[in-house]
């Protein structure tokens, strides 16, 4: 495996999932396949969950890790061609990839959407010029379109919280204050139309995700509706994608506070667990009784994040 970007990348998911489960029986089976190897992890934007369980991971499977802030003590770096660079970024990333490629052995990009030019983000700009100057094989730590990792840990918590064969998982949008990318709802659908779920995405009318993410996912506008008889509830927030209407991308155009995951709405679902990528603002994603409820596996949920991870430096490893 030469990137980690989609679900298509993974291969099949029986496979993926069992090697997934082997690991986290043994976190260090593998750890031979890391020694004297690099993971370079460059980071545009803040990180918790991704930097603590991305590092974790490579130092199991016995790697070298470097961490890179570029906007906390490295150059400020100019991404766009064709500039004069007479401003304040001192070094451009065409120079910068191929320079961090020489270091290292793999690296992991973590960089968002900027919510303002939706051509510009959707072409996943800046993951795709390390894919092609790096040198190296390179995996999505989020993007401006996708958050694979995340997705891939939620099917793992999926996986092990079922108490049906085929369970019903409900995406539902939530309101929040700032504007936020979709590249975990896009994962999120992409993955589930994967796996063998019964998926439906529910959000305002205006909000539709990318249709190749959407898939065969069934929408419904309605919250109760499709919530009634759900196994799983995964809230997240997200800008308005633009897709019913270019001119609305990145921007928030509803902040109907019904949509907030609350007691009543998780007693319309099938005793469902509930679920989120975190961070979380209560209140508005979520009340206090619903996320600490015994039903809530956000914390099992973040700590599966280590085991995608780990499955996917491992496939990297091996194709070295």
């Amino acid at each position: 495996m030469k990137s980690f970007i989609n679900v298509q990348d993974i291969g099949p998911l029986e496979k993926a999932m069992a090697e997934a489960f082997e690991i986290k029986n043994d976190r260090y089976k593998y750890q031979h396949l890391g020694k004297n190897k690099t993971l370079m992890m460059i980071f545009f934007n803040n990180s918790l969950r991704t930097r603590l369980s991305t590092q974790k991971a490579a130092m199991n499977l016995g790697m070298n890790v470097i961490v890179l802030d570029v906007n906390a003590g490295a150059w400020k770096l100019e991404t766009e061609r064709g500039v004069i660079m007479d401003g304040d970024k001192s070094e451009h990333l065409l120079e910068a990839i191929p320079v961090m490629g020489c270091y290292c052995d793999m690296i992991g990009v973590r960089s968002f959407a900027g919510l303002t030019d939706r051509e510009y983000d959707y072409a996943e700009t800046v993951l795709n010029q390390f894919i092609k100057y790096s040198g190296k094989p390179v995996f999505a730590m989020e993007t401006a379109t996708v958050h694979p990792l995340q997705a891939f840990a939620d099917l793992i918590t999926i996986e092990e919280y079922k108490t049906v064969k085929r369970p019903k998982v409900v995406l539902t949008w939530a309101p929040h204050c700032r504007a936020l990318p979709q590249a975990v709802p896009n994962s999120f659908a992409q993955w589930m139309n994967a796996a063998d779920v019964d998926f439906v995405i529910t959000h305002p009318e205006g909000y539709e995700l990318d249709p190749k993410f959407v898939g065969n996912a069934r929408v419904e506008y309605d919250q109760k509706k499709a919530f009634e008889g759900a196994d799983f509830i995964y809230a997240k927030n997200w800008s308005n994608p633009g897709v019913a209407n270019l001119g609305d991308y990145g921007k928030i155009t509803s902040k109907d506070m019904s949509w907030t995951v609350d007691t009543e709405h998780m007693s319309w679902t099938n005793n469902g667990k509930f679920m989120h990528c975190l961070p979380v603002r209560r209140g508005l994603i979520v009340t206090d009784d619903v996320i600490e409820s015994p039903n809530s596996i956000v914390i099992p949920e973040a700590a599966n994040r280590e085991i995608s991870c780990s499955v996917v430096i491992k496939r990297m490893l091996e194709a070295l």
